[in-house]
């Protein structure tokens, strides 16, 4: 999947990034992190994790 992490500071100071997909869309928004090494690193777990990760259906 080609897209983009966009990386920035909420208004409470926290980093953040989203994950975008070539349309634009928002398809994942990270936890706040209190630095941006640690989004740095939630970033590349997200890489790295993702792409085996199981679908799990749940009934709500």
């Amino acid at each position: 999947m080609a897209g983009k992490f966009e990386l920035w500071v909420d208004k409470g100071g926290d980093w953040r990034f989203n994950l975008k997909p070539t349309n634009g869309q928002v398809i994942a928004t990270s936890q706040g992190y209190a630095s941006k090494a640690s989004a740095l690193g939630g970033i590349e777990s997200v890489r790295t994790n993702a792409a085996g990760a199981d679908v799990v259906e749940i009934e709500k």
